[in-house]
């Protein structure tokens, strides 16, 4: 084998990172360091990481932070950023995502979601946190957009935080093939399994997709890992009694799994924002109704089933 062959087989495997968030509290056990992955299969209307949907780094805008330098102007190749009456605009349709508008930013206007890391250069990053681990006991969680979209570079760097003792969580909804799911959860000590919608005319409607896969994924998934069950209640979607109890009597129907617990996280829109610094129009809010049922009585129906619930994690 040549050298360049040797160098080139060596060489770690790169993922495609949209934020590092430490000192977690809301992702798993402890405190922990969050990974997001971009890419995902679904197109949540009230997705909070819409960044994270694209498999593409993106230009974010921040106009609030523009104080018309027009430094960007003057590294535009593509004629996409022009001047208005003294405000910079950014005709995206002719934007080619060369990202020189982003390095010559002097105030963080403009912002490049996603990087590609090495699993080296993630696995460093996670290290530098190894002491609230130890003391929480806490680790990494790896969420997105949907990690295992990027199932191979999640697959190693989990396969060597196993080796150095430090605790793996996985974030997922679960509408990827098994296969590469299977190979992840070799080294994944949670899960933290998203089951949105049981209806599968429902679950499409609101997230572009069926739900067949990760109904599919989710009964193999907690017959082998620790699973915690993710129920995001989005008013008009998910805050009923009937899904509630279907989703518990699906779970006590499962036999012996390793489910822990139902987590209910209630509906918010810290997302919004994003959407706006993407191009994007936020679509939810003309489908949000009044909560069919306080997410406290949705908790009483899990505790019925004799399933441990929680609100908010």
């Amino acid at each position: 084998m040549s050298q360049e062959n040797s160098e080139r087989r060596e060489e770690s495997p790169k993922g495609l990172i949209f934020n590092i968030q430490r000192y977690s509290l809301h992702d798993g056990p402890g405190i922990r360091t969050t990974v997001f992955l971009k890419g995902c299969p679904l197109s949540c209307l009230w997705c909070s990481n819409p960044e994270g949907i694209s498999r593409h780094p993106e230009l974010m805008v921040s106009d609030h932070k523009c104080v018309a330098c027009f430094q960007c102007l003057d590294v535009c190749t593509s004629g996409a950023i022009y001047r208005r009456n003294n405000t910079r605009i950014i005709d995206r349709n002719k934007c080619k995502l060369c990202f020189a508008c982003v390095a010559i930013c002097p105030y963080g206007a403009l912002e490049m979601a996603g990087k590609l890391q090495t699993t080296r250069e993630i696995v460093e990053e996670i290290e530098k946190d190894r002491l609230f681990y130890v003391n929480s006991h806490g680790g990494v969680t790896f969420s997105g957009g949907e990690p295992l979209f990027q199932a191979q570079f999640t697959r190693e760097v989990f396969k060597i935080c196993r080796q150095k003792a430090i605790h793996t969580t996985l974030d997922t909804a679960g509408c990827v093939p098994w296969a590469g799911m299977e190979r992840v959860l070799e080294f994944t000590d949670l899960v933290l399994y998203d089951v949105k919608q049981l209806d599968p005319a429902i679950h499409k409607h609101w997230t572009g997709r069926t739900n067949k896969l990760i109904l599919d994924n989710f009964t193999k998934t907690v017959k082998m890992v620790r699973t915690w069950v993710r129920v995001p209640i989005i008013p008009g979607f998910s805050d009923s009694a009937e899904f509630i109890k279907r989703l518990s009597l699906l779970i006590s129907g499962l036999g012996n799994t390793k489910v822990e617990k139902i987590s209910l996280l209630p509906y918010h829109s810290w997302g919004e924002q994003k959407y706006k610094k993407l191009g994007r129009d936020y679509k939810l809010p003309s489908m949000i109704k009044e909560p069919k049922i306080e997410i406290g009585e949705l908790k009483k129906i899990v505790d019925s089933y004799g399933i441990e619930v929680s609100i908010g994690r």
